[in-house]
């Protein structure tokens, strides 16, 4: 009788843990660090870091008209890579000037120097000491990239990002520095009645609360890089290099017209920016080429 008992416990106590098992979650695979760029797919994923298997091929050479942005951001990574002290960036201002072009140039012309690149979406900020974790111990020098950042009131992201940069009891590894990229200078949308917030103290002047709490963000970036509009020649520059890397054919010949589609092209989408002068000198180009 008591023999019955035993196995009935036992094969109970073998159902519960079958049960337990196929509950728990598998073991990570193991990440495949060949790769230079890498996606955070969250904890939930398998593998927590996704390879980018083809990441973009462009160059800090072709980059053209942010020579002074390109500066600033290239001399904080090699710091970076030396082992130096670095800053975190917010690289903000006009859409399709270059700001995510230039983290990943960087990465183009410094994959060999060892570094790398992990992509992180807004909503996943909040997991950041579990993506610190996980690189703490590898030789490489890790940028930790968060493209078009902004925020809504509240959002759990903004906290997390908040605390990475500055106050949390998990530091950023020695091995990872931080840039994002916004249209946003303060990564939050602004109202003109904040400024009715401010208040006069003897001879200066004081923001009210939710301005300095909008600000306590961006100014935890130790590196801020501001970016604006391209002046005219300076796109039309862009446009000729991008058609003449290209292989446009007839190009000065044809320079005349092109200028003026340009122009046109730019006005219909009222910005003059590189990404512009890009989208614009693969349209004249294919035409060109498809005709003849």
């Amino acid at each position: 009788m008591a023999a019955n008992r035993t196995d009935v416990l036992l094969t109970t106590l073998q159902r519960l843990a079958d049960a337990v098992e196929r509950l728990a979650p598998s073991d990570p695979k193991t990440i495949d660090w060949m790769y230079t760029a890498y996606r955070w797919g969250g904890m939930t994923c398998d593998p927590l870091l996704k390879p980018i298997r083809h990441p973009h091929g462009i160059g800090l050479a072709d980059l053209l008209c942010i020579d002074r942005q390109k500066a600033a951001l290239e001399r904080n990574t090699r710091q970076f890579l030396r082992g130096l002290p670095a800053n975190n960036a917010l690289l903000w201002g006009s859409k399709g000037t270059g700001k995510s072009s230039l983290v990943k140039a960087l990465l183009h012309d410094y994959a060999d120097s060892g570094l790398r690149l992990i992509e992180v979406d807004k909503e996943h900020l909040v997991e950041l000491p579990d993506i610190l974790e996980c690189i703490r111990d590898r030789p490489e020098r890790f940028i930790l990239f968060s493209d078009d950042l902004s925020f809504e009131s509240g959002e759990p992201g903004y906290k997390a990002l908040k605390a990475a940069l500055d106050g949390s009891t998990s530091a950023l590894s020695a091995n990872a520095l931080i840039y994002a990229t916004s249209n946003r200078r303060h990564l939050l949308p602004e109202y003109m009645a904040e400024n009715l917030e401010a208040r006069p103290v003897g001879s200066e002047i004081h923001q009210g609360e939710s301005v300095e709490e909008k600000i306590s963000l961006s100014e935890r970036f130790g590196l801020w890089i501001s970016f604006h509009p391209f002046s005219q020649d300076d796109y039309l520059d862009t446009v000729g290099y991008w058609l003449a890397k290209l292989g446009t054919p007839d190009l000065e010949a044809s320079w005349a017209d092109i200028r003026t589609e340009a122009l046109r092209w730019a006005l219909a989408r009222g910005s003059r920016s590189g990404r512009v002068a890009w989208q614009f000198a693969r349209d004249w180009c294919g035409r060109v080429l498809l005709e003849s």
